[in-house]
């Protein structure tokens, strides 16, 4: 019978094993890169335990225990032919578990001989993790048990910053499911008082708030529902003087707006800056939905070249709407949202999501980017991008 020592040596002999100045290049490529780096090269995991994990990771791996690792591999690395480089604290659970992939069918696994020891005795830089509270582990229970989640992905929802522009019908619901999945910065922008004849829809606000800015009114429903939000007050309209400090700092824009003006302004600020922006609008018994990111489809302008005459496109407040519409549309900009923010699922770009509320029917159509859009088309340059206040080119009064 052979000892350990002996299987051990078996194993590493038919891996393959790679060294540390080899993964200290991949993260260094990573980091050259531009968006969260994960696409680019072969896919770093830790297979340590959590103890182990909050102590330091190599920058940029994923965390999958070695317990669990022929379990959850296939989510996090579905192509079997991708190329894999497993370590642990010193290069024997990784072995052990690279020639387990190898018979699950993986075809390029390395693992990091001396493991993350010898990644610290070389004098590299590590990364600690965010470490989530009692409270949120049980909060945030039913996210974390999700594999497309997962606590990595929460901890990436609490670090993540969403702008609402508008408190009203869309942003009640779309700021409300956010605050309570645990996006931890939220920005709102919003001029106007709560009405009451706003309550019939917009549930961030209550009959005792009447009068309050809506701002103050949705940061206290917002607060108070979730405690690990931090709300940003904008009580002002956005203009073309300040919408890029705003939208600056934000990951993902959340567009309940009601105007052209704002419409168009938003649509040039975020292409400059490249932000994604959910968009949705409402109408009587009817909304729909689409998310634009940036030169990956068509931008607002590529849709709406020029915005339709003021006598054809009346308000909420001239035409009605059914006050359980925008629940249903602000529902689905907050699923668009954490999609954009966990880079999971298939986002509406290049979609129009129509929903009928009378029929209880979603349809979708296709949208194309415009190669002679004045603001995404070929050869714009977003940096020379000129914005303007749209209330002329939109004939608002």
């Amino acid at each position: 019978m052979s000892s350990f020592a002996g299987y051990l040596k078996d194993v590493k002999n038919r891996i393959k094993e790679t060294d540390v100045e080899a993964v200290r290049s991949l993260v260094a490529a990573r980091k050259g890169k531009a968006g969260d780096g994960n696409g680019a090269g072969p896919v770093l995991i830790d297979v340590r335990e959590k103890e182990e994990w909050l102590e330091g990771f190599i920058p940029g791996a994923h965390w999958i225990p070695r317990g669990f690792l022929e379990l959850r591999i296939e989510d996090q690395v579905p192509e079997k032919s991708s190329a894999v480089v497993l370590y642990c604290a010193g290069g024997t659970r990784s072995a052990l578990a690279a020639r387990s992939l190898a018979e699950l069918g993986y075809s390029n696994v390395a693992s990091l001989a001396g493991g993350f020891a010898a990644w610290k005795r070389a004098g590299l830089a590590f990364d600690r993790p965010y470490v989530m509270t009692p409270d949120q582990t049980l909060r945030y229970a039913r996210h974390t048990m999700l594999p497309e989640v997962g606590e990595a992905g929460q901890v990436a929802l609490l670090k993540s910053k969403v702008l609402f522009l508008g408190a009203g019908g869309l942003g009640s619901p779309a700021a409300y499911y956010l605050a309570a999945a645990g996006v931890g910065t939220m920005g709102i922008i919003d001029d106007d008082v709560v009405d009451a004849s706003n309550l019939q829809r917009q549930i961030l606000h209550a009959t005792d708030r009447i009068g309050m800015p809506k701002v103050e009114s949705a940061a206290k429903t917002l607060t108070g529902l979730n405690p690990d939000v931090k709300v940003n007050q904008y009580k002002a309209r956005l203009t073309s003087e300040n919408v890029m400090e705003i939208l600056r700092d934000y990951d993902v824009i959340v567009d309940g707006v009601d105007n052209f003006p704002t419409r168009y302004l938003l649509n040039d600020a975020s292409l400059k800056l490249g932000k994604p922006v959910v968009h949705a609008s409402i109408y009587r018994f009817e909304g729909q939905l689409t998310t634009f990111v940036p030169y990956q489809g068509p931008c607002y302008r590529c849709l709406y070249p020029a915005p339709p005459p003021p006598d054809m496109a009346p308000s909420c407040q001239e035409a009605g709407v059914l006050g359980v519409l925008p629940g249903v549309v602000g529902v689905l900009q907050a699923t668009e949202a954490i999609k954009l923010l966990l880079v999971i699922g298939k986002p509406l770009v290049g979609l129009l999501l129509m929903f009928d509320a009378l029929a209880t029917k979603f349809r979708e159509l296709k949208l194309r980017r415009d190669p002679q859009c004045p603001t995404c088309g070929e050869g714009v340059d977003p940096a020379k991008i000129e914005l303007i206040d749209y209330e002329a080119f939109c004939s608002v009064k």
